[in-house]
């Protein structure tokens, strides 16, 4: 049989897209899952299996994290398992943060904060992969949160009751969601890789709100650099438009599954994309 590498079939081809539809579907299902894009599967996918460009290859992971957030956010919403006050505000210090790492950017050397990051990311898998539950553990209150209210319920398909819980460390989880903008704009990762930890680990937030909130948050962030990708001319059509509808069909097949999935299945997708993307920030930090 010849074997063709895939950097030689043009982009245009019927079996360039169609791979590239069915990668980026399986990008849209995790990604929906465990709340952060799907944009660690794309990227590499599309530079290392078909040879695009890195800046082309962001450029569809940033339309990639919209089409996740469109297909996934609304299911979230309308099941009521994102907590869109709790987002919305959160999503205020992280679009605060990614314009300050941006402007940091020129000034910081990128290989460090990849390999701090990258090892944040590895002990941040760690604990997650041990932690106790939220419910199960014990937590102080917050009174700012008691008067913004962003307190939630939402009811649970796989354990078949409701769960109710309460914010804590409201100012401590403000703070963090800035960081992780910082580094969103200094590395070009997906903030969702880090606020997800932190609403579950210091906030007290069950898993699968966590993933549905910051499904909600990233289409608001990436919004803002897909069109400034789109102006620069790095949006290539032939790439971003199979990566957009695969990765929203996967998205809204992620959302539809998640509320029957045990919230223990989440947290091990999600601590196995947390290892990977801090495997990959140390790679490239090292490179």
């Amino acid at each position: 049989m010849l074997w063709i590498p895939m950097e030689q079939v043009p982009m245009d081809s019927p079996l360039t897209f169609t791979l590239i539809l069915l990668i980026s579907y399986a990008a849209g299902l995790l990604g929906s899952l465990a709340g952060v894009g799907g944009g660690i599967v794309v990227v590499p996918a599309l530079t290392l299996l078909f040879g695009v460009e890195i800046k082309q290859a962001i450029a569809a992971s940033i339309v990639a994290v919209v089409a996740t957030s469109t297909g996934a956010a609304s299911t979230y919403v309308r099941d009521r398992v994102a907590n869109m006050r709790l987002g919305m505000l959160l999503e205020v210090a992280t679009v605060t943060g990614a314009l300050g790492g941006a402007l940091l950017a020129a000034w910081v050397s990128a290989r460090a904060l990849f390999v701090l990051f990258g090892g944040l990311m590895a002990y941040t898998a760690w604990n997650m992969s041990r932690n106790k539950r939220a419910a199960d553990r014990d937590l102080p209150p917050s009174p700012l949160a008691d008067r913004l209210k962003v307190h939630g319920a939402y009811y649970d398909q796989a354990a078949q009751r409701e769960v109710a819980y309460r914010v804590t460390r409201l100012g401590w989880g403000f703070t963090v969601s800035g960081l992780a903008g910082v580094a969103s704009g200094l590395l070009g990762i997906g903030g969702g890789v880090l606020k997800v930890p932190v609403m579950n680990l210091l906030m007290g937030i069950p898993v699968k709100a966590c993933t549905a909130t910051s499904n909600f948050m990233i289409g608001v962030t990436a919004a803002a650099g897909a069109a400034v990708y789109f102006m620069r001319g790095d949006v290539r059509l032939a790439v971003a438009a199979p990566v957009a509808l695969g990765v929203l069909f996967g998205a809204k097949t992620g959302a539809r599954m998640m509320n029957r999935i045990h919230g223990n299945v989440i947290r091990i997708i999600f601590v196995i994309i947390l290892a990977l993307t801090a495997a990959q920030m140390c790679w490239k930090g090292w490179r």
